[in-house]
């Protein structure tokens, strides 16, 4: 089962190298990370997906938390959660497909970020699994490149991850 970490950590250089190298030196597999300030510009929030294959969750927690700019940390299964990624796709586009590629990303709430003469780049925020479903329906068009970002999250309801 994947879980997603929210960390609170201290907003200097460093530390995303020691979060990281954390998981490295224990092996463990970041199938997601993503980091950004928060209201205080002095706190960032690591979001970490990890897929719990061995139930090495408890671990990574007891782990991240003997870190020094570690502040908070919660972890999160898919249920607790709102999680979105944003995804670039570029695509193969001729005038006889551009219409029917506006109308699939449209149905996801896609928008056109750029037009050329033979590509569409397609701008998507959504969850991973419309993303994947997204890029499966687009893909048969050739994809010329593809970036995506990792997953942003935030407890569902009125609980919040706060100092």
């Amino acid at each position: 089962m994947k879980h997603t970490l929210s960390v609170l950590v201290e907003n200097h250089a460093g530390v995303l190298s020691r979060v990281s190298g954390l998981f490295a030196r224990r092996g463990f597999n970041i199938d997601s990370l993503a980091v950004g300030t928060t209201a205080d510009p002095a706190v960032s929030c690591i979001t970490i997906v990890v897929d719990d294959k061995e139930n090495a969750i408890e671990q990574i927690e007891k782990q991240l938390n003997k870190l020094i700019d570690v502040i908070k940390l919660k972890v999160f299964t898919p249920d607790e959660i709102i999680s979105r990624e944003l995804m670039l796709i570029k695509v193969n586009a001729t005038g006889q497909t551009r219409q029917e590629i506006k109308e699939l990303a449209d149905m996801y709430g896609a928008k056109i970020a750029d037009i050329t003469r033979n590509s569409m780049t397609i701008e998507c925020c959504n969850t991973t699994e419309r993303l994947e479903n997204l890029l499966n329906i687009v893909r048969p068009y050739g994809l010329k490149q593809v970036i995506r970002t990792g997953s942003i999250a935030l407890e569902k309801g009125n609980e919040q991850l706060t100092l």
